[in-house]
């Protein structure tokens, strides 16, 4: 279970005990370096290293780094806020212990997640995994709710022999072939056995849509753990790859006009351990609050989008009958809805039940990702919201005046329109904070300008091996 307690100066109760006791493992294991790891505003992974002998020091009196990454671009530009963006102050980076793993794909190095605070040990309004955590614990104290996550992880494998920035598919087999598995089986069974050491819990792993294109699936967590395990496989993935002399995109467009990599989220909502989605009175099983929860998903759909697909390369993905959810919809089981019912197979729906939102990609920083998506369903079930009439089949292909009739809206199709959305949605703004949702705002409009004027292949390859 994640630690949902906030890091304090001089560690938190146990902690330095508890450091210096791993500290002294991991070194008798081979392990030299623990990388410390936080995702920006961006969605970029961001990383400090420190020797195993340093780790008690790190959760006695954290690492140094500037607040300065919470308005990096996606390349590396800086924006600003009224707040954040200055080259001046510091923040400690504080390692969750419980979350600490040796690399299996990495020799000598181990992976910790971590939390940011204040020099004066306040919580650091941009973090986004502190607010995550936040918005769990509000959740737990004001509705009683537990929620379990997961987060689908879409990549590409390209050839490592072509010139860089180029993308070569590294399998020839078609789309979820079974010649894409024989191809990439030494790759892909390293993989498989890097996580299993690393404690990650596999559900499926298989060849997907895209050319070299290839999904995994992890067991659900709670969302703060859930978000870490995203980070932590993908750093599994490019590392297994690159010994394989193969290289990875996480990029929601890898090529213009194809499929994109998805990252899409499941969620489920339980209090006193039973699943709200399952075993209920409504639609499909749903208790009422569940049903509330996904209208509250579906209302605030197009600010979410801002989040969720957070970069210009996003919206080459979202297209209408590729399976993106690009439309204000929900249906059981319905790949084409944004908002997707999962009741789950006869005999385990009680665990398996779930509701899934589909327009998420990997650009996303998880930690926000899913803080928002838990407010604007809770906002549903605050203000008891209504699910509209289902939709089955592709809602592209309704006519204008049964859209307009059923509520069926296409999502933003520019970042700019997201971001539009977004700051006109005050659950969100208000769930992420001012100066954190400031950031989100100043990011946007940052990537959104960088590329201005550009056709889709020129999005395209200048984000691809970004993510």
């Amino acid at each position: 279970m994640t630690t949902l307690a906030d890091p304090v100066p001089g560690g938190r109760p146990g902690d330095v005990a508890r450091a210096t006791a791993l500290s002294g493992e991991l070194a008798g294991r081979g392990v030299h370096g623990i990388v410390l790891s936080y995702v920006d505003t961006a969605g970029v992974g961001r990383v400090k290293t420190v020797p195993t002998a340093k780790l008690p020091a790190a959760a006695t009196r954290g690492v140094g780094m500037s607040p300065v990454f919470d308005t990096f671009l996606a390349h590396d530009a800086i924006v600003t806020t009224d707040v954040l963006g200055s080259p001046d102050g510091d923040l400690r980076l504080f390692p969750d212990l419980d979350e600490l793993v040796a690399l299996a794909a990495q020799p000598g190095w181990a992976w910790a997640p971590v939390d940011r605070i204040t020099q004066d040990g306040e919580r650091h309004p941009g973090c986004s995994r502190t607010v995550l955590r936040r918005t769990v614990t509000e959740a737990a104290e004001r509705y009683g709710l537990e929620f379990r996550a997961g987060i689908e992880i879409e990549w590409v494998y390209g050839r490592g022999d072509v010139p860089d920035g180029e993308f070569v598919p590294a399998t020839t087999g078609p789309a979820y072939g079974a010649t894409r598995q024989v191809e990439l089986s030494a790759c892909t069974a390293e993989l498989l056995a890097a996580l299993a050491a690393q404690g990650v819990d596999v559900d499926q792993l298989h060849p997907e849509y895209a050319a070299g294109q290839f999904e995994l699936s992890v067991g659900a967590l709670d969302p703060v753990a859930a978000a870490d395990r995203s980070v932590l496989v993908r750093q599994t993935i490019r590392a297994v790859a690159q010994r394989h002399g193969l290289r990875v995109s996480f990029a929601p467009a890898v090529t213009a006009g194809s499929v994109g990599n998805g990252g899409h989220v499941h969620l489920s909502a339980w209090r006193d351990g039973v699943n709200l989605h399952a075993g209920g009175d409504g639609r499909y099983g749903l208790t009422a609050e569940a049903e509330s929860f996904a209208a509250g998903l579906l209302a605030h759909l197009p600010g979410l989008t801002a989040v969720t697909a957070p970069s210009p390369a996003s919206y080459l993905r979202l297209q209408p009958s590729r399976w993106a959810g690009v439309f204000t919809a929900w249906g059981p089981e319905a790949r084409e809805c944004a908002v997707r019912v999962i009741a789950g197979a006869a005999g385990g729906r009680g665990r398996e039940a779930n509701v899934e939102v589909k327009p998420v990609d990997l650009a996303a920083n998880p930690y926000l990702a899913l803080a928002c998506l838990i407010a604007a369903g809770l906002d549903g079930l605050a203000t008891g919201a209504a699910l509209p009439a289902e939709v089955t089949g592709d809602p592209a292909r309704l006519a204008p005046e049964e859209a307009a009739a059923r509520g069926v809206e296409r999502l933003p199709v520019s970042l700019a329109q997201a971001v539009a959305a977004f700051r006109g949605d005050r659950v969100l703004r208000e769930a992420l904070g001012p100066i954190l949702a400031d950031a989100v705002i100043a990011v946007r409009e940052g990537e959104s300008a960088a590329v201005e004027g550009w056709d889709e292949e020129r999005i395209a390859a200048a984000y691809r091996w970004t993510y």
